[in-house]
């Protein structure tokens, strides 16, 4: 009897595929709250909206802009973002560094293969 497929199927089995990316030899892994800026930055960078740090401090719902700071900085240090300046010099513009970019590419095409497999079954 086939098992019938879900779209959480799909889901589902994109997390599995995403989670071997983890053991692969990337950039470090992001805590929670990380992933979540990472994730504003690139929803952001999606719209083809600007970031600038001023813009995250003023994000309460992501903690003290004191965390926040140290969040961007430990960020950076891991290669996840950088910061590039603006048209004033005490702006500072978040971006995702190329290796970020890389990481959403996979993540893309473990959710494009994730769908693949599903429809195959």
């Amino acid at each position: 009897m086939k098992k019938t497929s879900r779209p959480a199927d799909i889901y589902l089995r994109f997390l599995q595929l995403a989670e071997t990316l983890r053991g692969l030899p990337s950039l470090p892994s992001l805590d929670p709250l990380e992933e979540k800026i990472l994730e504003l930055v690139a929803r952001t960078r999606q719209t083809e909206e600007r970031l600038s740090v001023r813009d995250m401090m003023a994000k309460s719902e992501l903690g003290s802009p004191a965390m926040l700071h140290s969040r961007l900085k430990s960020m950076r240090e891991k290669g996840w973002i950088m910061l590039t300046d603006t048209e004033d010099t005490r702006r500072k513009q978040i971006e995702l560094t190329q290796a970020a970019l890389l990481h959403f590419d996979k993540l893309s095409k473990c959710l494009l293969q994730a769908t693949e497999q599903i429809k195959a079954t």
